[in-house]
């Protein structure tokens, strides 16, 4: 097996063996790169100049048995709407396409204190919206299981990665299901953390009250390993919980805990696929070996769920985006004669068609007129959706 085939942590047991080198795993990962990455494009950017130099680092502290990050010597690979610090960040759209931002995200800096190394940036439906990753300016992700499928999305590029080893961890955005749908439709590992146990600053806003900055791995292990170095409270975010990050790969393998699991009957309803479903109810078989206790539970507003995210994540979108002007940074028209028309032309010409559908969507559900109707209802059965799940626990 190759060393880019491997787990995080069986990574990290090797390079603290010194039975491998941080080098060798790197050059064994970007050549999986250089082989997929050209059908399968899941990656957009690749820092290779930047990785070989932070590997040779690595390799260095091991050489003098010095202490090591968490995370030294493991290839990381970053969806796109994550600042990094003299690196493009597009969001997979052509109004961010030359933004090379100044500082790096929370996650990025919390990666490079572990001494991880960044490899590239990943693809992404435009702006993070869309379920596919067909919607970006850099063409679409594919699946590394059959080409003629997609990887999900929005955080394809992440998920097609990890499952065709190009890296071995990657992080991504979660908004509506944007790591857990691409997880499941690569096979790999997807968490959505709590909201605000990681810090945002440094994510280009989706929307707002939803966005998490998430983690994909090959396992579990590999997760709660990368979860571990990416949460914890953020000064810079202002919506960031005061809960200290803990060692979650030692507490899976500590943990002898019976759970309780709770299953939605609304889930089965008509439309779910018959194999989603196998699948599913193969995993509560699982937990019912383990000793666990699975029982049926209700949400009973689960069927507004998705109509109540279309108009909450679509007006946070349209006012998140309206700072791509044209003005200060991004994409600018270069046929105007007055600022309206720059305006007009910059945003008609550097946005995608679907971030077009929802910012006017979302414009729409914020008007006059409207805004109660639609955006205040929506918050007040957000509201309801999550006192069934208070209820629930």
């Amino acid at each position: 097996m190759r060393l880019n085939e491997l787990t995080a942590w069986q990574v990290k047991e090797l390079l603290s063996k010194r039975e491998v080198s941080a080098r060798e795993v790197l050059s064994q990962t970007l050549e999986q790169i250089k082989k997929l990455n050209p059908k399968l494009n899941a990656f957009i950017t690749i820092t290779e100049k930047e990785a070989l130099q932070q590997a040779d680092l690595v390799d260095q502290k091991l050489s003098l048995k010095q202490p090591t990050g968490t995370l030294a010597g493991i290839p990381v690979a970053l969806k796109d709407n994550l600042c990094t610090k003299g690196i493009p960040t597009t969001c997979g759209s052509r109004m961010l396409q030359n933004f090379v931002p100044v500082y790096d995200a929370t996650v990025v800096a919390k990666l490079k204190q572990a001494e991880a190394i960044i490899i590239g940036k990943t693809n992404l439906d435009e702006f993070a919206m869309g379920s596919s990753t067909e919607n970006s300016f850099f063409g679409p992700t594919r699946n590394p299981h059959n080409l003629e499928k997609v990887p999900g999305g929005s955080s394809g590029g992440s998920a097609c990665a990890v499952a065709s080893d190009m890296t071995i961890l990657a992080l991504g955005s979660d908004t509506g299901g944007s790591v857990r749908q691409p997880a499941a439709l690569c096979g790999v590992v997807g968490l959505k953390p709590t909201y605000g146990t990681v810090s945002r600053y440094g994510l280009v806003a989706f929307a707002s009250s939803l966005d998490q900055i998430s983690p994909f791995g090959k396992d579990v292990k590999d997760v709660a390993l990368l979860y571990s170095v990416i949460s914890g409270p953020d000064p810079k975010d202002s919506t960031s919980q005061n809960i200290e990050p803990r060692n979650y790969a030692e507490t899976l393998s500590k943990s002898d805990r019976k759970f309780r699991v709770g299953v939605p009957k609304e889930a089965f309803r008509a439309g779910l696929d018959q194999a989603v479903a196998g699948a599913f109810s193969g995993s509560l078989e699982v937990m019912r070996k383990l000793g666990w206790k699975v029982e049926e539970i209700s949400l009973s507003h689960l069927d507004y769920s998705i109509a109540t995210y279309y108009i909450v994540a679509t007006a946070e979108a349209s006012s998140n985006l309206a700072r791509y002007d044209g003005v200060k940074y991004g994409f600018r028209s270069g046929a105007y004669s007055t600022l309206a028309e720059m305006y007009e032309k910059t945003r008609r010409e550097g946005f995608g068609a679907e971030v077009k559908r929802r910012i006017m969507l979302g414009t729409y559900v914020l008007s006059a007129g409207y805004y109660e109707a639609y955006y205040g209802k929506g918050q007040k059965v957000r509201t309801l959706i999550k006192q069934d799940f208070q209820e629930a626990f």
